[in-house]
């Protein structure tokens, strides 16, 4: 009997280069209080959010993934027949079949890259982020294009004060390649399904199709209140463990990276881990709004253009969401 062959890649990995689109349109709140019956005061006090960017029409989520994936090929000086992988995270592709990758990864001039898509919401960038490591790891692939890309707006029901005022649009994209140290750290993630209806959709689209005029298009609702005492409690224990499998003190990192959720959920995680006033903490939700598997590329990308010095440290990065599901690991900035 034939021995099988196994393929072997690096010991290490790294993120190369780093990538990000926005949506074209600020959104103030004072836009979008009416159907809510709210103020700009409320929306500031309750979430952060000053405003939040949004894609206009004509403009898809691929369309958003294709522009931050571009600007991180560009960065990470590779030709693009190095990169043999793509990995998008997206709750927002407009069919169910088939994926965004392949289509992001053709019109990226990839081909004939592997390609394909995950759904994890809000953890959806770092569980990329971690197949991206294992594959390069692995001798799978030898770079891999991890893009974070959704248009959330096409999913709001402007009528609704639980989820809608926050959400927005962009792309996060990373290249994920070998390294000859270790720049990507062991992923601790993970899955509460008893929380699965906490954020959701309103309806199935089987509910939709069978009751038509009855049920209207689905669109996203969550339970607030649960949402942010999982994530400040149960979501700050994985972040410490994500610190103690990494052999990291806080003092070391340079930056907390964290799903951009809400303001209030960010500033009690830096509080419950006690991390020194030396980390940079990225709140781009002030300005760009919750989005969701993009939000954490998002950040970083935001955060490293407005203080450059912080490239080669040490972040720690989490995201979390519908599922639930959640996902952390600390990664050296590219």
């Amino acid at each position: 009997m034939a021995t099988l062959t196994q393929p072997t890649g690096p010991a290490h990995t790294r993120i190369l280069s780093i990538g990000a689109a926005r949506g074209d349109r600020d959104v103030p709140n004072d836009e979008l209080v009416g159907p809510i019956d709210s103020s700009d005061e409320w929306i500031r006090q309750r979430t952060g959010i000053v405003q939040r960017r949004r894609a206009s029409d004509g403009i898809g989520a691929v369309d958003l993934a294709v522009a931050a994936g571009e600007e991180a090929i560009a960065r990470s000086g590779l030709d693009r027949s190095a990169i043999d992988g793509v990995i998008i995270s997206t709750i927002s592709n407009v069919a169910v079949t088939p994926s965004m990758a392949s289509l992001a990864a053709y019109r990226l001039g990839l081909t004939p890259a592997a390609a394909f898509d995950i759904s994890a919401a809000c953890a959806g960038y770092v569980y990329g982020v971690a197949q991206a490591d294992a594959l390069v790891r692995s001798g799978l692939c030898k770079n891999v294009l991890v893009i974070g890309a959704e248009k959330l707006s096409e999913l709001v029901d402007p009528n609704d004060r639980s989820i809608s005022f926050l959400l927005a649009d962009g792309a996060g994209a990373v290249v994920v390649g070998a390294s000859d140290h270790a720049g990507i750290g062991p992923t601790v993630w993970g899955s509460d399904g008893e929380k699965w209806e906490t954020i959701r959709m309103t309806s199935t689209f089987n509910e939709y199709r069978a009751n038509p005029g009855t049920v209207e298009w689905p669109t996203l609702r969550q339970d607030g209140q649960t949402v942010f005492r999982w994530a400040v409690w149960e979501m700050a224990k994985v972040a410490r463990q994500t610190l103690a499998d990494s052999g990291v003190e806080p003092g070391d990192l340079a930056a907390f990276i964290p799903h951009q959720a809400n303001m209030r959920i960010i500033d009690e995680f830096a509080k419950q881990l006690k991390l020194p006033e030396s980390v940079a903490i990225a709140r781009d939700i002030e300005m760009q709004g919750n989005t969701s598997a993009a939000s954490v590329p998002l950040a970083m990308h935001a955060l490293l253009e407005e203080r450059p010095e912080l490239s080669g440290g040490l972040a720690l990065t989490i995201g979390f969401g519908a599922g639930l599901v959640y996902g952390a690991q600390i990664v050296e900035m590219p």
